[in-house]
């Protein structure tokens, strides 16, 4: 049987059955799903290896048609320090399932780098979670297609540093108002996360009080629904 060795991210796991389950997974190749057999048995030794918040290195066998057969699963690193923390670990759900819904339709694989530093970002409990969150947003949103245009307004004018700005729904861009809750300060801030790995933007200081809206913003561009 050809098999594929891989990194992996767990996505969601079914029941199937008896003993086995169906896991759906981001590898940095693409989505995929494969079945577990045996996989609820006490003594399963695949079972280790396919736990949530974890990147793992898996063995995937052919099987019927796209579901391919889970061979070996062993945890390469698991971030156990989110489940000390109730919203950290509430958000890495919210991650998870966001990822495994898009990912049905978009299949990039750079949805396994999204997601494994999403989650290496939230165990580290000394980051600020909304600065992880922020940043997990404007790249979901980017690689649906959906960019934030950090350069232009929604009348294609250039953003100017002494305006003020609002994030437009209708729109999906900024709108330049005298009253607008977005700074030049605030401007700078997205187009930081927007471009730089979360590793380098923890080492960037002063921005507590720019996050909360830079937040809001972009949550409410990705247009998120985690109903």
């Amino acid at each position: 049987m050809k098999t594929t060795r891989t990194k992996a991210i767990v996505l969601r796991r079914t029941n199937y059955g008896e003993a086995d389950r169906v896991v759906q997974m981001i590898t940095p190749d693409g989505r995929r799903s494969v079945m577990a057999r045996g996989v609820r048995k006490e003594k399963s030794k695949l079972a280790g290896g396919i736990e949530l918040f974890a990147v793992s290195d898996v063995v995937i066998g052919e099987g019927k048609g796209d579901l391919g057969v889970l061979t070996s699963a062993k945890l390469d690193h698991f971030y156990r320090h989110i489940l000390e923390d109730y919203d950290r670990l509430q958000f890495g759900y919210t991650a998870v399932k966001l990822v495994a819904r898009a990912s049905e339709t978009v299949d990039e694989p750079e949805w396994f780098d999204l997601l494994e530093e999403t989650i290496a970002g939230l165990d580290v409990l000394t980051i600020p979670q909304a600065l992880i969150e922020a940043w997990f947003y404007i790249r979901y949103a980017s690689l649906l297609g959906h960019d934030l245009n950090l350069e232009l307004d929604i009348d294609g004018e250039q953003l100017q540093a002494d305006a003020s700005y609002r994030y437009d729904m209708a729109e999906q861009g900024l709108r330049k108002v005298s009253s607008g809750e977005l700074s030049s300060e605030h401007i700078k801030l997205l187009r930081l996360i927007a471009s730089r790995p979360l590793k380098v933007l923890i080492q960037i200081g002063g921005v507590g009080t720019l996050l909360p809206e830079c937040l809001r913003v972009v949550r409410e561009h990705a247009a998120v629904d985690i109903s």
